[in-house]
Order: structure tokens, then sequence, then C-alpha cells
């Protein structure tokens, strides 16, 4: 039976895979740009993807209720373990979360340390005056208004990855808040997904949020550079962000952090995003033929997609790295046969 979904970026009217031969998938609104253009351009299949938040389709795959799920972690060994069969992760893409906000007057961008940040979204530093800011900016006339603290209010990969980055940098974070989709925040305003908490930030002056670096710039939006590990104030891009996963080692399986790199060339809060999916496709009424419909659509997003991902301000994935996913894929089976 058809149904009309409301995703945050996109209103999608979709069927099930079986019914209408579409591949479906939910999840993180984090490569949502990059996925849109990869799907608009793939021959293979019709895709459907809802833009709903990194918790949200880890949960919709665990329930098998799509095909694949978007998500910027990766699924944790225990949430693993209650799946109903094997999940796989790929990467597809590295992005960059940036620290934008709101400050009338203000051209040059500012300069962010994680303590900073920290404390920022621990409610210790409250306005744009507050002499931290100030230490990391000298010269830089930055008017003393309330900071409006904003950040996601649905499970969020963005979240995973920035609250990752602060757990790294701040022992007092990780010891009070810690890193995860869905957090206990100190402060802010709540929005859901990156246009959401975009959003918030282009309308209030005074404003913080953290965002995938495209949504930044689709609403022109200022943003910091941050002090990584070598003490190097960075400004994100596909360069910067790409250098986050030079020199970590990457197990078989895709499922790494790279925040806080300590390549000095490196953004510090810089991600994988991944698809997620079942190893073995035939569960439920699926056929082996919307098995390879998948099988095929997700090389195409570590092959040739990867074309379209530096024009959208995503970093392509290291050669080493596709190779691991390629190797994944093609682990992939339909009741035990190889696709």
């Amino acid at each position: 039976m058809k149904k009309t979904l409301l995703g945050l970026s996109a209103l999608l009217t979709i069927g099930t895979a079986s019914a209408q031969g579409a591949i479906t998938g939910a999840g993180a609104s984090f490569p949502y740009p990059l996925y849109s253009k990869m799907f608009a351009e793939y021959k293979g299949a019709n895709v459907n993807y809802q833009s709903v938040g990194s918790g949200s389709g880890q949960k919709q795959i665990l329930e098998r209720t799509v095909d694949f799920a978007g998500s910027d972690n990766p699924m944790t060994d225990a949430q693993l373990k209650d799946a109903p069969g094997k999940l796989l992760h790929i990467p597809t893409a590295i992005g960059a979360v940036v620290p934008a906000y709101n400050l009338p007057g203000v051209s040059k961008p500012l300069n962010f340390d994680g303590p900073t940040l920290a404390n920022i979204y621990l409610g210790k530093i409250k306005t744009w005056g507050d002499p931290a800011i100030k230490k990391l900016n000298p010269g830089v006339t930055i008017p003393p208004l309330p900071i409006t603290v904003a950040r996601r209010s649905d499970g969020s990969g963005t979240t995973f990855v920035f609250s990752d980055y602060l757990s790294k940098v701040s022992s007092e974070w990780k010891s009070k808040v810690g890193a995860g989709n869905s957090l206990q925040w100190p402060v802010g305003t709540g929005a859901k997904g990156n246009d959401g908490v975009a959003g918030v930030v282009k309308s209030t002056p005074g404003a913080i949020g953290y965002v995938e670096l495209v949504y930044a710039k689709q609403n022109k939006l200022a943003y910091g550079a941050v002090k990584n590990r070598a003490g190097k104030f960075i400004v994100a891009d596909n360069g910067p962000a790409s250098k986050a996963a030079e020199g970590v080692v990457i197990p078989a399986d895709t499922r790494v952090s790279i925040t806080n790199s300590a390549n000095a060339a490196a953004y510090p809060i810089a991600s994988f995003t991944y698809v997620i999916f079942y190893q073995d496709q035939k569960y439920g009424s699926r056929t082996e033929a919307q098995a390879k419909a998948l099988k095929n659509l997700l090389t195409y997003m570590v092959t040739t997609g990867q074309q379209y991902n530096e024009g959208l301000d995503y970093a392509k994935l290291p050669a080493g790295v596709a190779n691991k996913a390629k190797n994944i894929i093609n682990s992939m089976n339909y009741g035990g046969k190889k696709l």
C-alpha cells in the first residue's frame, strides 16, 4: 500500500520495495544532499531516502522496514547483537561538522577550540564576550550578545560525531554528557535535522549550532575554524576532512571514529557517513532480484557515485577504504547464495 512520508528535507511518496520495485532507505540528514544527487543520477533503480536522522534509520533497519539505513555513526556491538540478522556497514563519504553561528558585523571566521565549544554546550560560557572566546580571537570585535545554543532534538549521527569529538577534548563533557545520538543536553534549543539546526542559527542573532558543512554553506551561515590536535586552526573543507582519515587504521568492518585526528592537516570534527544493510538479503518477502538491485546500488555509491562528493562539500572515500567497502558489499548473499 502506498503511503506518503514527510522527511526533514523532502516529501517522499513511497511504497515498499516489493510493491513498487523501489529501493528504500532512511536515516542521517548529514549525507542527504549527497544522496539526493547520487540517487537522482542513478539509472539502475528508483531510490527513495527519508532524511529522518541516524537514530531513526538505525531503528528502521533493525525493524527491517527499509532496505538500508543511513547513519553517521556505526552501530554498537550491542545493537548489532540484537539485530535479526548480520548487519554490515560501508562508508560512502567523509563529512565535516562545523560550529555555525550568527554574529552580525563579524566577517572574519572565528576560532574555536574543543574546550571552548564544550563549555558553550555545557552552559558555562553564556555570552560572546566571554574571555575564552576573546582569547582565541585577538583583534576581532565580537558583539557581546547572549549565546543561544542550538542542537538536535532527534536521534542524530551528527550529534554523535560532535559529542564524540567533545568527549575526546573535554573530560568534563565526557563525564557529564558523553557521546551518543541522543543526549541529556545541559542547555540548548532543539531542532530536527541538520536543516532544523541551521534554521535556528540563521534566524537567531547570537546563536551557535553544529551542522554538516554543506548545510552551513547552503544557508550562508558563518562557521568557525577549529583547533586540531597539532594546535592548528583549521577551516572545514574537503581536503582537511579527508586528512582526518589518513593514518587511521580502518578495520575490516570499517566501523571507526576519525574525530580529533592526529594528522596535523586534519579538520578535527570529521566523520565517515555509513550505509547499513543485511548481509543475508533473504528475509520477509524480499526477492533475489531486489537483493541484487541493492547490491548494485551500493556498489555504485562507493565507485561511480563518488564523483558527486566533492562538488557537494563531502570528501571522497580514500582508495583503501573504498576497496574495503567493495569487499563488504561482495559478501552479501541471498539465503547463503552469493549475489
